[in-house]
């Protein structure tokens, strides 16, 4: 079975809609991660340094355990999140990997996404944490949804995992350079489990045999990169711990900044713990659990951007309120639309049904140069109105500190 699949499913608490929110110090009457700059010539809303900070792109696996001839792939996935040994140290991103038919048994993320494309393809990753712990590394666990071909039941599968361990026995960072690492069968949990045991035991004893055995292993190529000072001061405005696609960074930017001015700036006063009227804190963090909305707010978004002058693009608070714009336009109704099937993981039918509906919308929202008359039409239904839809309840959101994170 899939360890991370089911961690998802257990509780909230690794999903990437929790580590979107602010966490507070031990003491609890202070942010660990938003902090207000008063400085000119700076971002009023900073988060801070943190000792992991890289990418991470996931290069290829050749080859993987192939399953049986009884199931049906319907997607395969490497999440990589971070991982010491015992305990998961952040959310479960959902990357998604693609097998070319001129080879199945290579998986390969595409090409850089742009546009509408979705990004669970995009197979560059930011990977940010202030653990402290010595054995941090990055997990990755390749792993497969399928269908029985003759049940029809569907289920999650492992085909193995590999962990990338990021600082050295020293405590220095590990080179920025692409790896191979072997694949292990079982899970994270246990060691010395082969992927493919036949290989092993097909093996002859002398150094030949044994060169052509570990060149017939499993293994995940990866590569880690490392940041600018300008791309670093760019990803310290997010969470401390928080992994995702590199494609959204600066969507999840925007949020950050709304947020810290509803929290930091705008605040009545620093104890104040009232709801918060403002649909994008209510409601953006769902979007990081479904991937094809995150889409449509960034082709939004991207088509709204080529629109601004030059000198618009450098305002940050113009930017900000043409942002808020976009978002009310683009994701919020659809979020409340009963035309938009449920997110299902790796349906491809649930899928198209969204992107369609998902596509119709937008187009009808660029041409009538808004949502308002879709929001007014009797043609279109939405779900019965929720005051959770407009406010944003701090205290029920907030992130308490975590000694393991």
């Amino acid at each position: 079975l899939s360890i991370l699949k089911i961690a998802v499913v257990i509780g909230n608490q690794f999903r990437s809609s929790h580590f979107l929110q602010p966490e507070l110090t031990p003491s609890q009457l202070a942010f660990k991660d938003l902090v207000w700059n008063s400085e000119k010539n700076t971002p009023p809303t900073t988060g801070k340094p943190t000792r992991v900070s890289l990418i991470v792109t996931l290069c290829n696996c050749k080859p993987p355990p192939l399953p049986g001839v009884f199931f049906q792939v319907l997607s395969r996935h490497v999440p990589p999140p971070l991982f010491d040994g015992f305990f998961v140290l952040s959310n479960i991103p959902p990357p998604r990997a693609t097998c070319f038919f001129k080879n199945p048994q290579m998986w390969t993320p595409p090409p850089r996404v742009t546009g509408i494309l979705p990004s669970l393809l995009d197979g560059d990753c930011f990977v940010r944490s202030n653990s402290l712990s010595s054995d941090i590394g990055i997990l990755f666990e390749l792993g497969i949804t399928y269908i029985r071909n003759a049940t029809g039941e569907r289920g999650e599968l492992s085909c193995g995992w590999a962990f990338l361990k990021l600082f050295t026995s020293n405590g220095m960072p590990v080179p920025s350079k692409m790896y191979e690492l072997l694949l292990n069968g079982g899970t994270p949990y246990e060691r010395g489990v082969e992927v493919d045991p036949s290989i092993s035991r097909r093996a002859g004893s002398g150094v030949f045999h044994q060169f052509i055995t570990l060149k017939k292993q499993p293994v995940l190529v990866v590569k880690l990169r490392s940041l600018s000072a300008q791309s670093k001061d760019i990803l310290n405005l997010l969470p401390e711990t928080l992994i995702g696609s590199m494609c959204y960074i600066h969507i999840l930017i925007f949020y950050r900044q709304i947020l810290g001015d509803a929290l930091l700036k705008d605040s009545i006063s620093m104890q104040s713990a009232d709801l918060i009227f403002n649909p994008i804190l209510a409601t953006f963090p769902q979007l990081m659990d479904e991937p094809d909305l995150m889409d449509a707010l960034r082709s939004a978004w991207a088509d709204k951007e080529r629109t601004l002058k030059r000198s618009e693009k450098r305002d940050q608070e113009f930017l900000k309120s043409v942002f808020v714009l976009v978002y009310h336009n683009s994701v919020f109704p659809l979020l409340h639309s009963t035309f938009l099937p449920d997110y299902k993981w790796a349906e491809e039918e649930s899928e198209a049904s969204r992107w369609k509906a998902i596509a119709d919308f937008l187009k009808k929202s660029r041409e009538n140069d808004g949502a308002l008359q879709y929001l007014l039409s009797s043609e279109n239904t939405h779900k019965a109105f929720d005051i959770s839809e407009l406010t944003y309840d701090f205290l029920g959101e907030v992130r308490k500190y975590s000694a393991r994170v």
